[in-house]
């Protein structure tokens, strides 16, 4: 059996006891549910005392809705209500009761966004213990760090204020380039720096771990920070940035390494913010017949691998367009900040059901087509390894195709 967990079933009575017992599965969307910590999330509920004084359509009924609403791309409260009708008969499955537009609004305004964000955290340590097999042989964490604008219009969400005539929110994302799911996410307003985030955010970067950013991120007391953490970075250097050359490493006849020097930043103000050593690699890329400089504090891997690490980082690029083509973070099914937020938080929580199925099953397709899949199938009363076509005696043979891929 590939899937190491409980799926809801019912057993019917048999009328004529030479035929076998029959057994008939809860909904996609119920088996999907029970992939959720479980007990941290009731932890979670209690800690906030979000279902204080509820007497139906509590918590867990709220986020069903919000995870439905995810799944089959639901763009108004009157919208899910409407789906969720034709499905009057398998509610008992998921624990819900009467629904109304008036009711999930009040539960988006009156459940704290923190619980979904506790229980998107206590879903990434479930999914961390399973590691797919990566491309890169050394053993450091690895992991892209980047953030990507919410947008939101101002005369609806005035509380967003971003522009003059603009308003959004903004993702930071920590992304587990080895796992490909997010490790660590901030959402802020669309008007906070990045790096002054990173500065001021303690992110789960344990030593010996490598994060790789772009340009918008070069700041020498950040770099110093992460010197002292004994995290390494990987970055692009300024074209405004002076080094003072202290030796050259030798390098392999690799297609497009140009040079592997031990440099030292040159202005005495950026210096006394970080006093070290850097390594200052030049690279030739002969598809953009453009050079690029790269700045790291990693005097161990191979200049090439180094070059390898920052390519990488366009795997957040992408991770970023993919949630937003194909989650619902863009129209939202309330105003107030805590309707928003717990609507984000709801869709990483998502990402990360999706990437765990993924894990488990060894679905050697898409992410894509796993959530189109479940999508039309969520209130069949199937097994999920059924749905997903694999077979549970012989599980497929896809060597190397376990990491997650977002298109």
């Amino acid at each position: 059996m590939l899937l190491r967990f409980k799926v809801g079933y019912s057993l019917y009575p048999i009328k004529n006891t030479e035929e076998q017992p029959k057994m008939k599965f809860s909904t996609i969307l119920n088996q999907i549910l029970q992939f959720l910590p479980q007990s941290e999330f009731e932890a979670v509920i209690k800690k906030f005392k979000a279902d204080r004084y509820v007497k139906y359509f509590k918590t867990k009924s709220l986020f069903v809705v919000h995870l439905y609403a995810q799944i089959r791309k639901k763009d108004s409260l009157r919208d899910i209500v409407c789906g969720l009708e034709q499905h009057q008969s398998k509610w008992y499955h998921l624990g819900l009761e009467k629904i109304k537009r008036s009711t999930i609004s009040d539960a988006n305004n009156r459940v704290p966004y923190l619980v979904y964000e506790s229980l998107f955290y206590a879903m990434l340590k479930k999914c961390n213990r399973l590691t797919p097999n990566t491309s890169f042989k050394f053993k450091n964490p690895l992991y892209a760090l980047d953030s990507s604008i919410i947008d939101l219009c101002l005369s609806v969400f005035d509380w967003a204020k971003f522009r003059r005539t603009k308003g959004g929110l903004k993702l930071h994302c920590l992304f587990d380039l080895k796992t490909q799911i997010p490790a660590f996410n901030v959402i802020t307003t669309a008007k906070e720096a990045d790096v002054k985030v990173a500065k001021e955010t303690t992110l789960p970067l344990i030593p010996d771990s490598i994060v790789t950013f772009d340009r918008a991120y070069i700041d020498f007391s950040l770099f110093q920070a992460y010197q002292d953490a004994k995290v390494f970075f990987v970055t692009r250097t300024k074209e405004n940035l002076r080094f003072e050359f202290l030796g050259q490493h030798d390098i392999p006849k690799k297609k497009g390494l140009q040079f592997d020097q031990t440099v030292q930043i040159k202005n005495p103000k950026q210096r006394k913010k970080y006093p070290g050593k850097l390594r200052l690699i030049g690279y030739f890329d002969h598809d953009t017949n453009k050079t690029y400089l790269f700045l790291t504090n990693n005097f161990k891997l191979a200049a090439i691998t180094i070059t390898q690490i920052y390519k990488a980082r366009w795997q957040i690029e992408l991770f970023f367009k993919w949630i937003k083509q194909n989650l619902k973070i863009k129209t939202f099914l309330g105003t107030s900040k805590n309707a928003v937020l717990s609507q984000i938080w709801v869709a990483m929580i998502y990402t990360l059901l999706l990437a765990y199925i993924k894990f488990q099953t060894k679905f050697s397709f898409s992410i894509l087509k796993l959530a189109r899949m479940i999508q039309e199938a969520l209130f069949f009363r199937q097994h999920l390894i059924d749905i997903l076509g694999l077979k549970s005696s012989k599980p497929p043979n896809i060597r190397g195709s376990s990491q997650l891929s977002f298109c």
